[in-house]
């Protein structure tokens, strides 16, 4: 199957690709005023927060880029579920209700049978339960969806295809038609909000920003009810070295957080502790709205327990990350900026599919009803 026509449709994306020029004649000072100012009127001065939790560093993919691919020598394990308890024990106790799951690709470790047991544990414990995983069937997200899972986070990475099959060495992210589709399959499959995002530092940022959101106006005609999130990572320091081809600068980083804020003015926008605490400071408010806090990204690593502690000791994470503050110490720096930190803002009484309805009959029989 060849790329869709979506990807290179360059309609609607000229005042998006204007912001975000070398030449650009929109100052930085002024995007940020104006992002600002539209962040205030659609979300308040709120920041939701959230913590991954990683279930598995198993994986059987060769990314060139990830401190879990299958060639790193990093010890390998998972979380038993006694093991998934105390650590969302210990989540909770830092306030914590809103959490992303997160493993490797698909292996007999970690398979979907797996995943779907731990997503039903964790919400049995939290308000609000996401997954970053490997890309699944339509029908095995609805699977997820019945347990409680109502989101989940799926990077490109990149959309460059070319940059995209030499970065992924081998194994099933390899494919990026399938890892492209796979928003779409989770939304049919009855998730409700998806997260895209791209990593900062494989390709050209420009041209992958610009694509990305070209990525959340495809899904947005079709599956116009659901949410959408969008990620900004930039690559950290890993177990394996790799030295990204294109850095991304705290003034270009900045420039595409408030140009997509313009651009797309409801979109959640998301910055996690791989970011500084000063740059993540500096950014609430500004345009993003949501942001991941007290982080680890060990398996496990929560869990005040001495084997947590000793498997913590040996074992290297996916990535380093940049803020390291507790969520007491993020929660003040929050207020002092006049923020209201968000633990909670979700209803376990709405998790469960969403329904699938075909957007255009729904649209017919509202203005039936209506008229």
């Amino acid at each position: 199957m060849g790329t869709p026509e979506w990807l290179s449709d360059n309609r609607g994306t000229a005042a998006l690709a204007a912001m975000l020029a070398a030449t650009s004649s929109h100052s930085l000072e002024a995007l940020a005023a104006e992002s600002r100012a539209m962040t205030l009127r659609r979300f308040g001065r709120t920041m939701t927060l959230y913590a991954p939790l990683y279930l598995s560093n198993h994986c059987s993919s060769g990314c060139a880029y990830c401190g879990f691919a299958s060639d790193r020598k990093t010890p390998r394990h998972r979380l038993e579920p006694d093991e998934i308890r105390r650590e969302l024990a210990a989540m909770k106790k830092l306030g914590i209700s809103d959490i992303l799951l997160l493993t490797g690709e698909r292996t007999a470790a970690a398979d979907f049978d797996y995943l779907q047991r731990s997503v039903a544990i964790a919400a049995e414990e939290m308000q609000r339960v996401s997954v970053e995983a490997f890309p699944m069937s339509v029908s095995e997200y609805r699977s997820l969806a019945d347990c409680g899972c109502t989101g989940i986070t799926i990077y490109q990475e990149t959309y460059n295809q070319e940059r995209y099959e030499a970065l992924h060495r081998w194994g099933p992210k390899k494919d990026f038609i399938d890892r492209l589709e796979t928003p779409a399959r989770a939304l049919e499959g009855g998730i409700k909000t998806v997260g895209l995002g791209i990593l900062l530092g494989l390709s050209d940022p420009v041209e992958d920003a610009l694509n990305l959101y070209r990525h959340v106006r495809h899904l947005g005609r079709t599956w116009w009810r659901a949410g959408i999130s969008v990620s900004f990572p930039r690559m950290r320091p890993q177990t394996g070295g790799y030295e990204p081809p294109f850095p991304v600068d705290n003034q270009l980083l900045a420039r595409i957080i408030v140009a997509f804020r313009i651009a797309l003015p409801d979109t959640e926008l998301v910055l996690s502790t791989r970011e500084s605490a000063t740059f993540r400071d500096g950014m609430a408010g500004l345009g993003i709205t949501r942001m991941s806090v007290e982080s680890k990204t060990t398996v496990g690593g929560y869990s005040e327990s001495k084997e947590g502690e000793a498997c913590e000791e040996k074992e290297k994470g996916q990535f380093e990350i940049s803020d390291d503050r507790t969520a007491k110490e993020f929660c003040a720096a929050l207020r002092r900026q006049n923020i209201e930190p968000i633990f909670k803002n979700w209803e376990p009484t709405y998790n469960g599919p969403s329904s699938i309805i075909n957007p255009e009959n729904e649209i017919s029989t509202i203005l039936h009803n209506n008229y």
